[in-house]
């Protein structure tokens, strides 16, 4: 689990720095950019689609993890609009309430039934 957590804060780093030195460059505007390339219907907008995807997948499962209570409908959108930045965090804190790695993913009640 120590490499995990590494790994987890490996992760939030990278994002965090990268994020800050193209704030500093380009701005904040994001969305014009992101769905800009998507609208161009070349390699950037495919990658924006995929990412996407994952992007509400990871919401989905992190929903799905907390059966689909309040909290995780608000940690779902959280997974959305935050991507592996909000991940990231949200996988180092909840690692140490367990060590293991299916608990992790599953949630307790599903990891034990």
């Amino acid at each position: 689990m120590a490499a995990f957590r590494a790994l987890m804060v490996v992760i939030f780093i990278v994002i965090t720095g990268y994020t800050a030195v193209v704030i500093a460059d380009h701005g904040m505007n994001l969305l014009p950019v992101f769905f800009g390339d998507i609208a161009v219907m070349a390699w950037p907008g495919q990658f924006n689609v995929d990412f996407s995807c994952f992007l509400v997948l990871s919401g989905l499962w992190l929903a799905w993890r907390h059966h689909f209570s309040a909290a995780g409908l608000v940690l779902g959108v959280f997974g959305v609009f935050g991507g592996a930045l909000f991940l990231s965090v949200y996988l180092f804190i909840v690692s140490f309430s367990t060590a293991d790695m299916k608990e992790l993913m599953l949630g307790k009640v599903r990891a034990t039934a």
